[in-house]
């Protein structure tokens, strides 16, 4: 019987590896083509794949939690049509062929919540606890249980006598270097490499139980929090995790600062609900995004180095042609940020048309691959939980983004008198070492003269 090796295909800009976060086909299942195989988790958002063929499942490669590389081999199919007897494996425990090689390169913990994309880490055991009720982990110092390490780097640190669970990450993804080896080796964190010559390596001390404190502890460079007897803990995984290491990545790389203003959006709620009727009958909620937008689209187009990012490689500042702009959405499983493609072409009620779309994928864990990646320029809304005003992080390696804020009455001063008008904050983050002050601050009037005068913004239609 002819078989057929299925590769994790490139499910988004700049992806290279998913993590498997469930199955929905077991091993010797009969599948059709197009049935949903497998979701897997990458940096940018959840996504279910399909089987690309008609046949017999023969061999799932990975279980949940583990992450794969794009192009490396995630399912093998029987292909002869015959349908085998099911092998013992299920679905929620396919067979693992990998050679054993020291701590598999897979996510750790288990996760409980009921997540878009994420209500699926069912806990299948509890976690090993030692003789003084410590987690094994906890107890033994571990920065990691289970670390990501590529083979030569494990080979590197068996070599040195450092076990890999207690080396504080620095590569992408959380990922041990050999550099990470050496340091521990150079700090004389391990009792192997202080050993002399055939002499036998010092004996380490039984582990003591966790102090019952929330001070923390010390771990080679890194910093563990003790816990209480109430305290849960959840495992950083995930979108949350992606999340995290973006907002650490921008906040350290770029040099931020932010620019507050004032919009006065009297003549943008009128134009809206003007035309809130016709959006309805076109089946497309109307709210300010679009709008808003749009006259960000047109500010790019008189201060294109908004539109730009930093090559750290080549060392150029790279303007970009497009108009792609994202949309920050908040879900349950953490911040993602889908994109409007080409929002220049695009007319408002498009724009309203992809904003809803987009939205209402991410809040279901289903946005597609080919709707994320790719922006020029991000904006967050934060509706009616907006605050006064707030200052947002670059989406890196963007170098300008958009904070709207929430709308209110307030005082203000027309034409010699005091009146109750509709004021808006809008909070402008810029990268300082490519966006000057004024720049800054002349992009966010542009953006602010279209949203108070808003019958512009149709004379940029493209």
């Amino acid at each position: 019987m002819s078989t057929y090796e299925f590769k994790l295909p490139d499910i988004g800009e700049g992806v290279t590896e998913g993590e498997i976060v469930k199955w929905l086909v077991g091993q010797g299942d009969q599948v059709a083509e197009d049935q949903p195989m497998v979701e897997v988790m990458t940096d940018k958002a959840t996504v279910t794949i399909t089987s690309p063929k008609a046949g017999r499942i023969k061999e799932l490669r990975g279980e949940v939690g583990s992450v794969v590389p794009v192009h490396a081999v995630l399912v093998v199919f029987d292909l002869g049509g015959a349908s085998a007897p099911a092998p013992a494996p299920s679905a929620a425990a396919p067979a693992e062929k990998k050679k054993d090689d020291g701590p598999a390169a897979t996510a750790v913990g288990d996760i409980k919540e009921d997540l878009p994309g994420m209500a699926l880490f069912a806990s299948k055991a509890a976690p090993a606890v030692n003789g003084n009720g410590a987690h094994a982990s906890q107890a033994a110092g571990y920065y990691n249980a289970k670390p990501l390490a590529t083979p030569a780097t494990r080979k590197h640190a068996r070599d040195l006598g450092v076990d890999l669970r207690t080396v504080p990450p620095s590569g992408p993804s959380g990922r041990v270097t050999k550099r990470d080896v050496e340091q521990i080796v150079s700090r004389g964190a391990t009792p192997a490499a202080q050993a002399p010559s055939g002499a036998p390596a010092p004996q380490r001390e039984p582990a003591a139980a966790p102090a019952r404190t929330f001070a923390p502890q010390a771990i080679g460079s890194a910093v563990a929090v003790a816990s209480a007897d109430a305290d849960t803990r959840t495992p950083l995984r995930g979108v949350r995790k992606r999340v995290f290491e973006g907002m650490m990545r921008s906040k350290h790389t770029a040099a931020h600062f932010t620019f507050v203003e004032e919009c006065d959006c009297d003549a943008l709620v009128a134009l809206r609900e003007r035309l809130k009727p016709a959006a309805e009958k076109a089946g497309v909620k109307l709210t300010y995004l679009p709008f808003i937008t749009k006259a960000v689209v047109s500010a790019l187009k008189r201060h294109p180095s908004l539109a730009s990012a930093f090559d750290e490689v080549s060392n150029e500042i790279v303007t970009r042609g497009s108009r792609n702009i994202g949309i920050a959405t908040s879900t349950d499983a953490g911040l993602i940020v889908p994109v409007v493609r080409d929002a220049d072409r695009k007319s408002i009620l498009d724009i309203a048309r992809d904003i809803q779309r987009l939205g209402e994928d991410a809040k279901a864990g289903k946005v597609k691959p080919e709707d994320l990646g790719g922006s020029v320029f991000t904006i967050t809304s934060l509706g009616a939980q907006g605050g006064l005003f707030a200052t947002p992080i670059l989406n890196f390696p963007e170098v300008g983004i958009l904070g709207v804020h929430q709308m209110k009455e307030k005082p203000v001063v027309k034409n010699g008198q005091i009146v109750v008008g509709k004021v808006m904050l809008l909070s402008l983050s810029f990268d300082h070492r490519i966006i000057d002050g004024h720049v800054g601050a002349a992009f966010a009037y542009e953006i602010i003269g279209y949203l108070q005068d808003p019958d512009k913004l149709f004379l940029e239609m493209a």
